[in-house]
């Protein structure tokens, strides 16, 4: 019995990750109503930038260097909207998906091109477990966790108490609408591209702390990202939260069935039964920031 509740805690852990990544594409999704494909590498890039500025010549403390690669993170979120999606909203969402696929290779690309394509770390070493009735979790883990809390509070008090996230949702409903009552739509675009980059660069560098960085972290977890938002509804934030902690319980748990090289086949199952059977979600909600 401790063997699967250690599971299940190792999948809490990661699915609180993946509750990020989900939440920050849906959240695009939900206003804009198109899929970023290129979402993936923000994870990815955040995790290399810390390296960046962690290594030689910068040499900054790990603490530090988060903050000017989260800052750098955001402005390519906004790069990506700015000279690439923008120019394009008005054509067809094929043609948006073909430009984000485009952009996801080009940044995977330009990874492997400074850093390589070889596993890295940060080098931190193997960190010391907190052991309770039987489990384990290292103090990493739990940074995990209670960082993922504090940024999913604070999008939630962002949502539901402030003008800003009124019109955030106001505009997820009706963007036209919103634009008549006077809701600035370049504020709204700013702040939902500022939410999810930062989602998806605090996600992929906490991912890293634990496991390794390589190019396609950021592919691997779009996939799960992709699972997360189709089991909470396209569009549909709390419902990505929910369908992120699923995703992970579910890929930690069943390594008790099958190999851990399957784990990562348990999202693209996931993906296929819910496009089959219940393509609006569990929530059933297909589209608005809630």
């Amino acid at each position: 019995m401790t063997y699967y509740l250690q599971l299940l805690l190792n999948g809490m852990v990661a699915g609180s990750v993946y509750a990020m990544f989900a939440v920050g594409l849906t959240m695009v999704y939900g206003v804009f109503r198109f899929i970023n494909f290129a979402h993936g590498e923000l994870i990815a890039w955040g995790a290399y930038l810390v390296l960046l500025f962690y290594l030689e010549p910068c040499s900054l403390p790990l603490y530090a260097a988060v903050v000017p690669a989260l800052l750098v993170t955001v402005l390519i979120g906004l790069a990506q909207d700015r000279f690439v999606y923008k120019p394009l909203r008005h054509s067809s969402h094929i043609t948006l998906l073909i430009a984000s696929i485009g952009l996801s290779y080009l940044l995977r690309n330009a990874i492997r091109l400074i850093w390589g394509s070889d596993l890295m770390t940060y080098g931190l070493g193997l960190t010391r477990g907190i052991s309770f009735a039987g489990l384990s979790i290292t103090w990493i883990q739990i940074a995990m966790v209670g960082a993922a809390l504090v940024f999913l509070g604070f999008l939630y008090i962002l949502l539901n108490f402030t003008i800003l996230g009124k019109s955030l949702r106001a505009v997820s409903d009706n963007m036209d609408l919103a634009d008549i009552m006077g809701i600035s739509m370049k504020r709204i675009g700013l702040t939902v591209w500022l939410l999810a980059s930062v989602f998806a660069g605090t996600g992929g560098i906490l991912l890293a702390l634990d496991t390794n960085l390589e190019p396609m972290m950021g592919l691997t977890n779009l996939i799960k990202a992709f699972a997360a938002v189709l089991l909470g509804g396209a569009g549909n934030v709390w419902g990505a939260l929910l369908g992120g902690l699923f995703i992970g319980i579910a890929e930690n748990v069943g390594v008790a069935f099958f190999s851990p090289g399957y784990k990562d086949f348990i999202s693209f199952a996931v993906i296929i039964l819910m496009l089959l059977f219940r393509p609006r979600g569990i929530f059933g909600i297909a589209g608005g920031v809630r």
